[in-house]
Parts: C-alpha cells; sequence; structure tokens
C-alpha cells in the first residue's frame, strides 16, 4: 500500500493525539486518583501506536506500546502514579514529539528510545515507580447475569470499549412497587444513560419497556466514561426508583460471557421471535433510549462536520477573492460614471454577495488561539519545575479566533513573555511565603475581542517590576539620559524592558536573561499590525497587554492624496482626521508640533517621508491631517486631500522597495492604480 497519500494525515492526526496527551497527562497529574482521566490518556496512546505501526515508524510504535503498559496498569488499579512515573511519560511525550517533527521535516522519525523503553519496562515489572496495588473487585466476582447474555456481536462491542479505554457495566433498576407510570420512568433512566454513554442491550427489550411489558426491574449493558460513583448517583436521582445495582465489566466478566454461549445463541433466538411479533411496532435499534408514552423520542441535533482542507487552497482562495474585490470596486466606480440603473442594481446586488463571500472567506482563515495556547500549560509545567517553583497557568478565552497568519507568528513572543513572567515575575517558594502569599503563584494567559482587534494579556502575581533596577540598567546601557530617567512615569520606565538589548538578568540562564530582553517580542508584534503595553504594581505582580488586528489580509483603510500618488492608512491607527491652519503649526526644538487637545504633538509630513517627486507644498491657509496613534503616543500627518475609506486587499511588496520600513504593502485600487500603505506603527518612534 502507498503511504506517502496518507502521510499528511498522520502527521496532523498524531499532532492532535499528543496535544491531547500533553493536556491530560496535566489534568491527571493534579488529579493523580481520576481513572477516567487515565483511560483517556490510554485511549490517545493506544490510537497513536496503532497510527505509527500502520505507517512504519517502529521507534514511535514500541515507545508508544511500552508508556500503554504503564497506563494500562494504572486504568487497572494496579499502579500508583507518582513524581517519577509523571516524569517518565512527559519524557515519553517529548521524544514522541521530536519523532513526529523530523517526520514533519522528511526524516524516518527513527531516534534511540531505548533508554525511555528500558524505564518504562521497570516501571511495569515495578523495579522503580509506583506501588502495585491488588486489582479491584469487579462484576466477575458476582457472576454473569444469565438474565442478560450477550451475543457476539455485542460482546464484541464490549470488548473494543474496554479496550479503546471506555467502562462497561451491567446495571439493574427497579422501580417502586406502586409506581403508576413505569414506562415513563425507564425512559428518564435511558435518557440518563444515552446522555453519557451508550446502551448495548436491554431486558426486555425496548419494545416491551415502551409498553410495560415488565414487571419492576429491567436491565441493559452499558459503556461510558462516566464514574461508577457519579453514573449511579444520576440514575439513582431520577423519582420512584426502589434501586440501582450497578456491577463493572473487566475482561474476567467477558470470559465468563464466553463461556455461555450456548446460552447467549439460546437468547439471540429469543430476540428474533421478539422482534417478528413486535413487526407492527415502529423500527428501532435495541441500544435505543425507549420513546416516553404517547410521545415520539427526540432526536438529537446532528454533529458538526468537518473536513481538513489544505493551507495553500485557503491562500489560493483568498487571493482570488481579493482579485475579485479589486473588481468590484473596479465596477462600483464605472456604474457611478454610466449611470444606468440596470447596471448599478447589478453591482449593488454583487457588491452584497461580495460583502457576505468576503465574511466566509475570512471566517475560513480564523483560527481559535486555543492551537497556540494549548502548547503553554506543559511549557510552563516544565519551567515551574526546573525552578523549583509552583505557578498555576490559568487559560481564558482560548476559544478567541485569528486570522491563521497571525496565530503563526504570535506564537514564540508569547512564549517570551511567559517565560519571562514564569522566571523574572513569580517569586521562588520561600519569598512568596515571607510575603504572605500563597506557595503556588498563578500567571494567567487571556485571549478576548475587542472591536477590529483581539487583546492577549499576560499577567502574573509576582513581585512586579523594580522600577529603581529598571532605570540603573537603562542609564548604565545608555539607554536613557540620568536626567530624562527622573521624568519618566512608571508605565513609561516599564516601557524601558522592551529596549534592544535590555535585561534584569543577574545571570545567563537557559530561561531567560540572554541579554535580548523583550524587544524581540516588541519588534514581532509591531511587525504584525499591533503593539504591546506593561503595567505594574511592587509585590503585586506584572501583566503584559498585547493588541493585535483581527487579520493582515483585508483592512479598512483611509485613502489620501499626496500629488497625483495616493496611499493608504489602516483606520485602526486613525485618531480622527482634521483640517488645521498652517500657522497653527510651530518649532520647537527643531520638530514641527501642534496643540492637540490639550496636549503637544509632533507634524510629519507625508511628502518628505516618502519622498514623493510631484508633490508642491501648497500656498493654502489650511492642510488636512490625520491624527495617528501607536499605543500611548500621538501624531499629526501632513496630507494633500482625503478621498474616503475603503476595504483594500493587502498585498506584500516581496523583494520591492526593500528598506523603506513606514511602507507595509500595496493594495490596487478600484481604477487601476497601486497605492502604497502606510505604516504608522513606523511613523511614530
Amino acid at each position: 500500500m502507498e503511504m506517502n497519500q496518507y502521510l499528511s494525515i498522520f502527521i496532523d492526526e498524531s499532532n492532535d493525539h499528543l496535544q491531547a496527551l500533553n493536556e491530560n497527562m496535566l489534568k491527571l497529574e493534579q488529579q493523580p486518583q481520576d481513572i477516567s482521566i487515565v483511560q483517556v490518556i490510554f485511549r490517545s496512546a493506544h490510537t497513536l501506536k496503532g497510527m505509527s505501526a500502520t505507517m512504519g515508524f517502529e521507534d514511535l510504535a514500541s515507545l508508544t506500546h511500552e508508556m500503554e503498559n504503564v497506563l494500562d496498569l494504572v486504568r487497572n488499579e494496579k499502579l500508583s502514579m507518582n513524581e517519577a512515573i509523571f516524569d517518565t511519560l512527559f519524557k515519553g511525550l517529548d521524544a514522541l514529539e521530536g519523532m513526529v517533527q523530523d517526520i514533519i521535516g522528511g526524516g524516518t522519525g527513527k531516534a534511540d528510545v531505548s533508554e525511555l523503553v528500558s524505564r518504562l519496562k521497570a516501571i511495569v515489572k515495578g523495579d522503580i515507580g509506583g506501588s502495585s496495588s491488588p486489582a479491584k473487585t469487579t462484576g466477575a466476582n458476582v457472576g454473569v447475569p444469565h438474565s442478560l447474555v450477550l451475543d457476539q456481536f455485542q460482546q464484541s462491542v464490549l470488548e473494543q470499549s474496554l479496550e479503546s479505554g471506555h467502562r462497561a457495566y451491567h446495571l439493574e433498576v427497579t422501580v417502586n412497587e406502586d409506581c403508576l407510570l413505569k414506562a415513563a420512568r425507564a425512559y428518564m433512566v435511558f435518557d440518563v444513560l444515552e446522555r453519557n454513554g451508550e446502551v448495548i442491550k436491554s431486558s426486555p427489550s425496548v419494545q416491551e419497556i415502551e409498553q410495560e411489558q415488565f414487571d419492576r426491574s429491567f436491565s441493559v449493558y452499558y459503556i461510558s466514561q462516566a464514574e461508577e460513583k457519579s453514573l449511579l448517583d444520576e440514575v439513582s436521582r431520577v423519582s420512584e426508583i426502589e434501586s440501582v445495582k450497578l456491577t463493572a465489566i473487566d475482561k474476567a466478566y467477558l470470559n465468563d460471557l464466553n463461556k455461555a454461549s450456548g446460552t447467549a445463541a439460546a437468547a439471540a433466538k429469543q430476540a428474533q421471535k421478539e422482534t417478528a411479533a413486535a413487526s407492527a411496532a415502529p423500527a428501532q435499534p435495541e441500544n435505543a433510549a425507549p420513546r416516553p408514552p404517547q410521545q415520539a423520542a427526540a432526536s438529537g441535533s446532528a454533529a458538526p462536520r468537518t473536513i481538513r482542507v489544505d493551507i495553500d487552497r485557503l491562500d489560493t482562495l483568498m487571493n482570488l477573492f481579493s482579485e475579485l474585490l479589486i473588481d468590484r470596486v473596479r465596477l462600483e466606480q464605472l456604474a457611478s460614471e454610466v449611470k444606468r440603473n440596470d447596471l448599478t442594481e447589478t453591482v449593488e446586488h454583487m457588491a452584497r454577495v461580495s460583502a457576505d463571500l468576503q465574511n466566509i472567506v475570512l471566517k475560513l482563515r480564523m483560527v481559535p488561539i486555543d492551537n497556540v495556547f494549548n502548547r503553554f500549560p506543559r511549557m510552563v509545567r516544565d519551567l515551574a519545575k526546573s525552578l523549583d517553583k509552583k505557578v498555576d497557568l490559568v487559560i481564558t478565552g482560548a476559544e478567541t479566533e485569528l486570522d491563521r497568519t497571525v496565530i503563526d507568528e504570535i506564537g514564540d513572543p508569547l512564549v517570551h513573555l511567559l517565560r519571562n513572567s514564569v522566571d523574572h515575575g513569580v517569586e521562588s517558594i520561600s519569598d512568596r511565603v515571607a510575603a504572605g502569599k500563597r506557595e503556588v503563584g498563578t500567571v494567567n494567559l487571556r485571549a478576548y475581542h475587542s472591536g477590529n482587534h483581539v487583546f492577549i494579556e499576560i499577567e502574573d502575581d509576582g513581585k512586579g517590576i523594580n522600577r529603581p533596577k529598571v532605570l540603573e540598567i537603562a542609564i548604565k546601557r545608555g539607554v536613557v539620559k540620568p536626567e530624562e530617567a527622573a521624568k519618566l512615569s512608571d508605565d513609561e520606565a516599564n516601557m524601558l524592558l522592551f529596549a534592544p538589548g535590555f535585561s534584569t538578568a543577574d545571570k545567563v540562564s537557559d530561561i531567560s536573561g540572554r541579554g535580548v530582553g523583550l524587544d524581540v517580542v516588541k519588534t514581532k508584534i509591531e511587525s504584525l499590525g499591533g503593539h504591546v503595553t506593561v503595567t505594574s504594581v511592587i509585590g503585586a505582580g506584572t501583566k503584559f497587554s498585547i493588541q493585535l488586528p483581527l487579520t493582515l489580509s483585508i483592512i479598512a483603510a483611509m485613502l489620501i492624496k499626496l500629488g497625483s500618488e495616493k496611499y493608504a492608512f489602516p483606520l485602526s491607527s486613525i485618531v480622527e482626521t482634521a483640517a488645521i491652519r498652517r500657522e497653527q503649526i510651530r518649532s520647537l526644538h527643531g520638530q514641527r508640533v501642534i496643540d492637540y487637545r490639550n496636549s503637544i504633538i509632533p507634524v510629519l509630513s507625508l511628502a518628505e517621508l516618502v519622498e514623493s517627486p510631484d508633490y508642491r507644498d501648497s500656498d493654502e491657509e489650511e492642510t488636512e491631517v490625520l491624527v495617528i496613534r501607536k499605543g500611548d503616543k500621538l501624531a499629526a500627518v501632513l496630507v494633500d486631500e482625503f478621498i474616503g475609506q475603503n476595504e483594500i486587499v493587502l498585498k506584500a511588496l516581496g523583494g520591492y522597495l526593500t528598506g523603506l520600513d513606514i511602507i507595509s504593502g500595496a493594495t490596487i485600487l478600484g481604477d487601476g492604480q497601486v497605492a502604497l500603505i502606510i505604516d504608522p506603527n513606523a511613523l511614530i518612534k
């Protein structure tokens, strides 16, 4: 069989399973007694092992198999989790991720995992790791209820469910002797069961239960992920239920079922007779919940259907739509010139349809930021462990969506900020106790929408930013002069952290403090059209806030004219447009400034910045200005004429106009002209 065609599917699904394994291992570390989490982990590992073996990646399969053996003992309560086992399993996950990354890079996925395999085998033997405990007494000791024996297919379903990490139960439910609506109570019990799992078989049959053709009790075989106690509690809460007897099923129980094969065959024949007798009744699957009396069973909502789409196809779709958007603007312009009603109506309809299409295309490119956030809990766990700290990472708003282009680029800056918070922000355990804080520090990672932007915040409850130390280092490294440092506000002093080469680390480490500082974070975020700010309170903690545009492909812009040329400014950076008298422009220390809302802001000439060849300064008394913002800084940009607002398609310049920082790209206008897009962040320094 040709495997190359399945490689991309294998890579995607392997990454999904590895992420699920990391997330659930972290949950299990917090709740080591929760066997339901172990079942989920085991199922992911089992699937990953099968996929790897099928694709011929033997090292992946063998390592996953040994991890699976350890998890099998834990889920059967024959082994107790401890720190040594957790560390070994996490190292195993790191090795698996490394092999998958090698496959992504075109490698064979081979790695020397012999040491890890030996350690996992030693854990299984009991030589190292957790303590063994006796196997849990299960339904096998109770014996198989002869009133409900399964056929071969149903036994196979149970066996496969147990192998995949699910739990299987036999329940016998008895209603009160004076219950008047036995079928209704049975329906309520089945409703509880169907919400938490799947009924394999019921006795009496579903049809008999619906028609109240049973005495006081009925029984079911059932698979679920629910724990015994929670399942028992939920069923027992149904009114007029006298008792619920629940028996857990394991392999020994299933062996007893196999021995009763003769009885199973007889039961199958009897089931066929029951089906024939009930042929007049509407067809219904045997494992379906009974319908309430005189009422049709409500059908569940259909599960969402998804497909994997190659990223290149989405990029191609976006480029095609970009061309359509350019033509739409051109048609609107022509329709306004021709002034024919039928043409105008057609163009207006096209505009509405293309607007809807634009929303759909943009949504296709939107990806939950969870795709970035989900790798951070494991990272923070490992960092805290290496620093001998205790840190909780609290994530909110992971469902917030961002353009895929932004998602691809935002990961590294967030890694840097989180590592900074864990290393520099959160104090050591002894320092936190001395300060009257909890031993466990907290780092909050939040994401939320606001207007056309997404905000990401990283906030810790650590010691805060030491202003005197920051200023001392800034002066020492020549970032600011002593007289300037004294005048800085706390927020301005905090922003010195983003100066090139700035670092408060006393020594170089693998975690942070390599003398690079946070300037790489600021540079990357600004290249995405966003900006970052930081606030801090001594003793209470520090918060980094990142503002990002929702998408980088299609933006709302203000078009302006400069001589014969046209330029575009992103609307998200414009505070307002205005006309000012030229006499209002003054010179202060060689810099042109104007009074703006009780403050002084600099004045920039776009013509001078872009070296416009045919622009001539007008003799008019008034001039048009755009007031732009970057963080808390403002500037006024002199322009010739406002054209108006429009949605434009951002096109990269590639190798053209390199070295011109104030130009972020270009767009094609409706009249076919090319307009350069100005980056306001580069204008304000």
